[in-house]
């Protein structure tokens, strides 16, 4: 028996060792565990080299509708369109590109469609319009200010308009005014007519015409005195137009020279504004606004405006001139808009809101209009929330085929309205008419091609590298095939599209509809057409022209269910 001492030590060193074990084994799991992967990936190398269902080091399995999706064994189906897989080499088709004109391509399973909210529309043509609103002051028609000026020396004996602001109407007694001048020439003309000497009468007349006296008012006054039998003493002096009073320069007494001014009158029953438009706007104006001789409008725009004074109220007018220069300082157009002010609501120093109106028929004849296709006064036009604007380039994302959008580079118009006041653009190039375009969910799709590369199938043709692969994608739910079938075959022409529904499933894949896989691709061998379902089968249907016609001629006699 050991003593109690050696007892002691071996217990102090035993203990140590069996937790120490115990730690030991329970780290080899953990490798173990960590390391399952790599071992069964080595395992597999080393005890099945030469399965043809795995893959080696330069190969790997793929969908080709899908490229994305890449699998290590030919057992598994692509889990978006179960087809079969292809074997390729690894890298393959690296330098595969897109079609021209698609910047991008992604597939989304019917879920995901549901998920982003992505609805679907065809690009149409319809009438578009351009409302261009500015804001300007309301100013004097500079046409019709007239000044009344004194026509002869004299003085102010009345004045029968005696403030400012006073409404007068055309013809209107403004003032009297006594001059010797005037009783002189008048007496002169009274005595040539009573000799009946028309020389004297020709100047008498002659000197008054020079003081801007008419034949009609010296008439007029030769008939006052025939009535009464005095001479008339005063000159009357006339409102030229009716208006307002703008500004009254004399008093009554006072006396006046040839040409002194008596008042300036203003007709507000048309007013102007003036205001400015951005220089983005230019375009939509014509480029004959006025005459270069007359200075008259050539082309008279309709506006219409509304004032804070008068709401729910609108102000119908045109747009009477352009100015020829821009302001450097803030890169704006001054313009000129003509108001109907009959009732004077519309005064001097107002402020309106000014909304230039042009339709479709105008739209053809300014410069903003003349790379716009019209065809009976509608153009190709697409929804502003179909847009990506990256800034640089506009991108839309139409549907290519069902679950299948492609990023497509579109060269747009200015901003217009629709029909319903919707904004839209029109497209200059990039689409036609009737493409399936995403107009809700633009956002998302462009996110998920740029952001989730594994939910996005790069484009078709793509391949992986032999570094990096993308996950895998999962279906989150089963593609309608049918909607899938019908969406491919309305691409097709009426005549090909008859036949296509005839001949119903591709010769090659002899059990896969036609449209299943995507666009159909039309064939033609001795004059005959064929119809496959994808490229894969490209290069099997051309091996074998004579089969391949045979077994079209099967399908459309003997059509399966």
């Amino acid at each position: 028996m050991p003593d109690p001492a050696r007892r002691h030590w071996l217990l102090l060193i035993l203990v140590p060792l069996a937790r120490l074990r115990f730690l030991f084994i329970l780290g080899a799991i953990a490798l173990l565990v960590a390391k399952w992967d790599i071992l069964a990936a080595k395992y597999e190398q080393t005890f099945h080299k030469h399965d043809d269902d795995a893959v080696t080091a330069d190969t790997e399995y793929f969908c080709p509708m899908h490229p994305a999706i890449v699998r290590e064994s030919k057992k598994d189906k692509c889990p978006i369109c179960f087809m079969p897989l292809s074997k390729r080499k690894k890298g393959e088709a690296s330098d595969a590109v897109l079609p021209a004109g698609i910047a991008s391509r992604v597939q989304l399973s019917p879920y995901r469609i549901v998920l982003a909210g992505v609805k679907t529309a065809p690009a149409l043509s319809q009438a578009i319009s351009k409302e261009i609103t500015t804001i300007g002051s309301v100013e004097f028609d500079e046409s019709e200010l007239k000044n009344v000026s004194s026509r002869i020396k004299g003085r102010l004996e009345k004045l029968h308009v005696n403030q400012t602001g006073q409404l007068v109407a055309a013809n209107q007694e403004l003032a009297e005014i006594y001059s010797p001048d005037f009783l002189v020439t008048m007496e002169n003309l009274r005595n040539a007519i009573r000799d009946k000497n028309p020389n004297l009468e020709a100047n008498a007349r002659d000197r008054l015409l020079r003081w801007n006296i008419l034949d009609k008012e010296i008439d007029r006054i030769l008939d006052e005195e025939r009535r009464t039998g005095k001479p008339v003493r005063n000159l009357t002096i006339r409102a030229p137009i009716g208006g307002h009073v703008l500004k009254k320069y004399v008093m009554e007494g006072q006396y006046v020279d040839e040409g002194s001014s008596l008042y300036d009158v203003a007709d507000i029953s048309k007013v102007w504004v003036q205001a400015r438009l951005y220089e983005d706007d230019l375009a939509f104006l014509p480029a004959d606004t006025h005459d270069s001789k007359t200075g008259l409008a050539t082309r008279k725009l309709p506006v219409k405006a509304t004032a804070r004074a008068f709401p729910g109220r609108t102000f119908d007018g045109v747009l009477s001139f352009a100015f020829p220069h821009l302001d450097q300082e803030n890169r704006t157009l001054t313009v000129r808009f003509e108001l109907a002010n009959t009732n004077h609501e519309l005064r001097p120093g107002m402020s309106v809101s000014v909304t230039l109106q042009l339709n479709a028929a105008a739209l053809a004849t300014l410069p903003a209009g003349k790379g716009l296709d019209f065809h009976d006064g509608k153009v190709l036009a697409i929804p502003e929330q179909s847009i990506i604007d990256t800034g640089a380039r506009k991108y839309v994302y139409r549907e290519s085929s069902l679950g299948t959008f492609d990023g497509i580079e579109v060269i747009l118009g200015p901003r217009m309205l629709g029909p319903n006041r919707e904004v839209l653009y029109p497209v200059l190039a990039g689409l036609k008419e009737n493409d399936i375009l995403v107009t809700g969910g633009s956002f998302l799709i462009d996110a998920e091609t740029r952001l989730n590369h594994a939910s996005a199938s790069v484009y078709i043709g793509g391949s992986s590298s032999s570094k990096t692969s993308p996950a895998p994608i999962r279906p989150s739910a089963l593609e309608d095939t049918d909607n899938k079938i019908l969406t491919e075959m309305k691409k097709l022409s009426p005549a090909d599209r008859a036949l296509a529904q005839a001949q119903k499933f591709c010769p090659v894949q002899q059990d896969t509809r036609l449209g299943s896989m995507g666009p159909i691709i039309k064939l033609e061998f001795e004059g005959k057409p064929v119809f496959i379902c994808c490229g894969v089968c490209d290069k099997a249907a051309k091996a074998d022209p004579s089969t391949m016609l045979a077994r079209v001629a099967e399908l459309r006699k003997n059509p399966k269910k």
